[in-house]
């Protein structure tokens, strides 16, 4: 991407910074350099050309995003790490009028209550897929696979041909540290992931090193997380559904579950939790389900003494 002339100038003068008054090694200046022009590719796509116009909302807002897209809660604090130095330096050399950055904090995010989806706005949104298309039949796989199996963005780029059992309707999964599990997968969603597999992947597989991974981009490549993120977020506006991105889907794979009377160890599996506080985050969400069953259904819930 070609960034705006203020951009480029303001870059060159912090790189120039850290390269001469600082002196940082090659690696520290070529990490900022690549973190900056991700945040500036960021500012481009919600319309701002010049540094002068960036508030404090939109670095927070370019950080949630980066939370949405699964990145490791150190690489987000890396990238904070360098716009705030970025920023202080435009700052303290009177080329912005303000810091805006300066008073963001990286913490580690509360552990809240996930989004989901309804199993109607997740029909809603399957039903945006174009299935007569070799890119709608390659999404459709992609998206029932990732509602079906509960899967991490990165578990579902990383599958391979030979993970998928299909006599069995399993798939074996590397979540992370490498950590296997096995996941049920479900007559559905294994249809889609063969007839992708056998009417589109090898027309669109390239001699490069996509090798036996699963889902390729159309140009025959291994799909990347941010791709994964744009597909879904496509669908998601064109079902006018809003804050969808990828673990949404494992986060409604879990409470479904859970809502559907699955044992919590059962879930704790699936999703590959170590540890099964982890997964009791979705009790929550099932309580109030519960909840809602006893007000709608009890006996007594509604009576009330004359």
């Amino acid at each position: 991407m070609d960034y705006s002339a203020d951009f480029k100038k303001k870059h060159q003068l912090f790189l120039n910074y850290i390269k001469f008054e600082k002196g940082l090694a090659f690696n520290s200046i070529n990490s900022y350099q690549i973190d900056l022009k991700h945040y500036f590719t960021y500012l481009m796509e919600i319309s701002i050309f010049h540094i002068n116009d960036v508030k404090t909302e939109h670095i927070e807002k370019y950080l949630y995003k980066l939370y949405e897209m699964e990145l490791a809660q150190s690489s987000r604090a890396r990238y904070l790490s360098s716009i705030r130095a970025f920023h202080q330096f435009l700052y303290y050399n009177k080329y912005i009028d303000s810091d805006v950055s300066e008073n963001i904090e990286f913490t580690r995010k509360k552990r809240e209550l996930p989004d989901t989806l309804s199993i109607a706005e997740i029909e809603l949104l399957i039903d945006k897929i174009n299935i007569n298309t070799k890119q709608g039949i390659r999404d459709r796989s992609m998206i029932e696979t990732l509602y079906a199996c509960g899967l991490r963005v990165s578990e579902l780029i990383n599958i391979r041909k030979n993970d998928i059992i299909n006599e069995a309707e399993i798939l074996r999964v590397f979540g992370k540290g490498s950590k296997e599990r096995i996941v049920p997968i479900g007559s559905n969603a294994l249809y889609w992931l063969n007839r992708y597999i056998s009417d589109v992947r090898g027309n669109i597989i390239s001699n490069s090193l996509s090798n036996d991974i699963v889902y390729l981009n159309m140009r025959g490549k291994q799909l990347s997380r941010m791709g994964v993120w744009k597909i879904i977020k496509y669908y998601a506006d064109s079902a006018g559904l809003f804050n969808v991105h990828p673990h949404t889907f494992r986060h409604s794979f879990a409470t479904h579950l859970l809502e559907g009377g699955a044992d919590l160890r059962a879930v704790q599996e699936m999703l590959g939790h170590s540890d099964i506080s982890t997964t009791q985050i979705y009790t929550h969400i099932d309580r109030e389900f519960i909840k809602e069953v006893h007000r709608s259904f009890h006996p007594r819930e509604n009576y009330r003494s004359s």
